[in-house]
């Protein structure tokens, strides 16, 4: 058949693959050459591993094989004891037993999700795929059987983020749609039909807005504090670019505590962390929360742990921490949310992480560490504590006030 990619002449030559046959034409003298180039590939198909150990290998420093020698008679290789069980480079880590979470299936937890669906909100249990949902949402039971409150972190400002952090599960877009400014709103009345009386507000990063959020991450606690005053708000913050006046905006808006991951040591945070965010660039906004804030607004931070980070990096990390008088840290396991993100480095025991609240709470002074394989930066734990102890100073600053 006729290729049209190529002229008559040509095309008329072409041949299908299965019929087509090669020739080889013949030139003066081409044909002896041809012929001892057959003799000799026919003498190589005779010879035999001993062969190769003359000469040519006496040059290389390879000692003779001995006379009839066969290599039939070497024993057979068996796997090192050693080696065999070494894990194959990039493979994932099984998951150990103690990574288990409270099923998300109960009462509480499918109302909580009826409202989030109704009002069009999104929350980072949801999008970050926290292992902790069925618990917060579901209520933990106490030792008596009774169920604790649920407790949610609601993400404002939409559920896609301008930053892609190697760690996140969270959408990502240059260019996300606007924020909702019915949000605030909604907001509000889904924590009055929750019956909260803590809660968590934690937004995507909006590098796309001239504010990048600060604005409606206040009026979205300004709008909170109005419906309830009594209500106690957790600010899990954006570092803003780490501008001093959008972080003044947020913790002047009337929340409680002001929160901002710092996430991971300081050598791994190119490696962890979208490239605008930094180590320094996050402990100078915790630092700014507390000087710039209210009195007694408390600051609070979260490390994951799994990722390769060393003892001694932890430790300069709370260092660095108390340094810039932040209150409160939790330490958590990282977990690969899919196989596109990084790799757990290792999985840290119950028993290390409990060292280290022991080690950050003793040592290092901080007020609370909340730390564990599950706990994460917003979780519960903390906020029954951070709620006694904001509930406390309350107290204290109205009985000041008597005084006086």
């Amino acid at each position: 058949r006729a290729c049209p990619s190529y002229p008559p002449r040509i095309s008329a030559k072409i041949r299908p693959l299965s019929t087509q046959s090669v020739h080889v034409t013949s030139t003066p003298g081409s044909s002896g050459r041809l012929a001892a180039l057959r003799s000799r590939l026919a003498s190589e198909k005779e010879k035999k591993m001993t062969d190769f150990a003359g000469p040519s290998a006496a040059m290389c420093g390879i000692p003779p094989l001995p006379a009839g020698w066969d290599p039939s008679s070497l024993p057979p290789i068996e796997a090192d004891a050693s080696t065999s069980n070494m894990p194959v480079q990039n493979a994932r880590l099984p998951k150990p037993k103690w990574l288990r979470a409270q099923p998300a299936d109960s009462e509480n937890y499918k109302a909580m999700r009826a409202t989030v669906r109704s009002k069009g909100l999104a929350t980072v249990c949801e999008e970050a795929r926290c292992p902790n949902i069925g618990e917060c949402w579901g209520g933990k039971e106490d030792a008596q059987g009774n169920k604790g409150p649920a407790t949610a972190t609601v993400m404002i400002m939409g559920d896609t983020c301008t930053r892609g952090c190697s760690f996140c599960a969270v959408k990502t877009s240059r260019a996300p749609p606007p924020p909702d400014p019915e949000e605030p709103r909604k907001v509000a009345e889904a924590v009055g039909e929750w019956g909260l009386d803590y809660v968590v507000l934690t937004s995507v990063d909006r590098d796309d807005i001239p504010d990048q959020g600060a604005g409606h991450f206040a009026e979205v606690v300004r709008r909170l504090k109005a419906s309830s005053p009594s209500l106690l708000v957790e600010a899990l913050t954006p570092d803003f670019r780490g501008e001093h006046d959008l972080v003044d905006l947020v913790a002047n808006s009337g929340l409680d505590v002001y929160a901002h991951n710092t996430e991971t040591v300081e050598r791994l945070q190119r490696r962890v962390r979208d490239r605008r965010a930094g180590y320094f660039q996050s402990l100078g906004v915790l630092r700014r929360a507390k000087e710039s804030g209210p009195q007694g607004i408390l600051t609070k931070t979260s490390l994951m742990l799994g990722l390769g980070e060393e003892d001694d990096e932890i430790r300069r990390t709370m260092e660095d921490l108390r340094e810039h008088d932040v209150d409160v840290l939790t330490l958590g396991q990282y977990l690969q949310p899919t196989k596109r993100h990084m790799k757990v480095r290792a999985y840290v025991t119950p028993e290390k992480f409990d060292e280290w609240a022991r080690v950050g709470e003793d040592e290092f002074g901080f007020k609370y560490v909340a730390s564990g394989p599950l706990v994460r930066s917003s979780y519960r734990a903390g906020e029954f504590y951070l709620k006694n102890l904001l509930n406390e100073r309350k107290l204290e600053e109205q009985a000041k006030r008597a005084v006086a």
